[in-house]
């Protein structure tokens, strides 16, 4: 997003009345610095003015071009507060929820109203034409698709959670990763997908899936051996056995390492049930929302936006 340079003052017109017989006469705007009295706010640019409503007023009335353009102006700074206050007001209803799978009825409710209301305030109307936003990591912090609920709720197998799901768009080669992330006691590991996608509609992209890599597991080298442990009440010196232990812990570094080293599983993915396509619905640089073939709705958030951390 472009940053706008701040114009201390415009050259508009003001009427000021002397005396009966004398001429109406033009004289600069007077403007009134008030920027000790609110907190600074950002710069916009409408038609070319540079404007920015906490950092001054125009005692002054202009019917013509210019005041039609700070109207305009401070509708749009208006128009970007709200969209800003909702965005904020999503990220906190999304938190706790597990990606949607814990949110209660009411909460669902309350995220689908923010959802639709953002989706009018969409500042990216076509979104294909504009890759570069589209470009980058978004993780995922919302869904309404079903099919990911089981996932989310047992992972593969016990003791492992999903620790994130994310999309890598490259839009200079038209290709997408999905990524599911998952974290055990012993270490991480991941499950991704490799499609391409071709571009439908201002809005819509088609997407073909073509492999599928299954990583390899990143196991941690070293194991915390504490100086006890409590079984129902009691403590346990573990000093007596810390030798064995000590033997474990190397062991268990020499298999992460061999393991770690292995190059990850692909597999292709064949067949036309490998293909669906994606709505884009709203696209800034901090959030994206998108629909799915099947009227599912996803809410994703950029790699690195402060809104990840309500």
């Amino acid at each position: 997003m472009a940053t706008v340079q701040l114009f201390t003052q415009f050259p508009c017109q003001t009427r000021f009345s002397t005396s009966p017989n004398s001429k109406s006469i033009s004289k600069p705007p007077i403007l009134v610095p008030i920027s000790s009295l609110t907190r600074r706010r950002p710069v916009f640019s409408i038609r070319g003015i540079a404007v920015s409503r906490a950092d001054f007023k125009v005692r002054a009335t202009d019917t013509g071009e210019r005041g039609s353009a700070l109207l305009a102006a401070e509708e749009a700074i208006e128009d970007v507060e709200e969209t800003e206050r909702l965005k904020r007001s999503l990220a906190d209803s999304l938190y706790g929820t597990d990606r949607g799978l814990n949110a209660s009825s009411e909460t669902r409710a309350e995220i689908g109203d923010l959802i639709t209301q953002l989706e009018s305030k969409n500042p990216t109307p076509a979104p294909t034409e504009a890759l570069f936003l589209l470009n980058g990591k978004w993780i995922l912090a919302y869904t309404s698709f079903v099919n990911l609920f089981p996932l989310l709720s047992r992972g593969i197998v016990p003791l492992i959670k999903v620790d994130e799901i994310s999309q890598t768009i490259d839009s200079e080669n038209f290709t997408v990763q999905n990524s599911v992330r998952f974290a055990g006691p012993l270490g991480t590991n991941s499950i991704s997908t490799n499609a391409k996608f071709e571009i439908r509609s201002p809005k819509r992209v088609q997407i073909k899936f073509e492999q599928g890599v299954i990583g390899t597991p990143q196991l941690t080298d070293s194991i915390e051996i504490p100086e006890y442990v409590e079984v129902l009440g009691q403590k346990i010196d573990l000093n007596p056995i810390r030798g064995l232990l000590t033997s474990v812990q190397d062991t268990a570094s020499s298999v992460a390492r061999t393991i770690s080293s292995q190059p990850p599983l692909k597999f292709s993915l064949p067949g036309d049930n490998a293909q669906s396509w994606l709505l884009t619905t709203y696209l800034d640089k901090d959030i994206r929302i998108s629909r799915g073939d099947g009227g599912s709705v996803f809410v994703l958030i950029k790699e690195g936006s402060p809104l990840l951390n309500p």
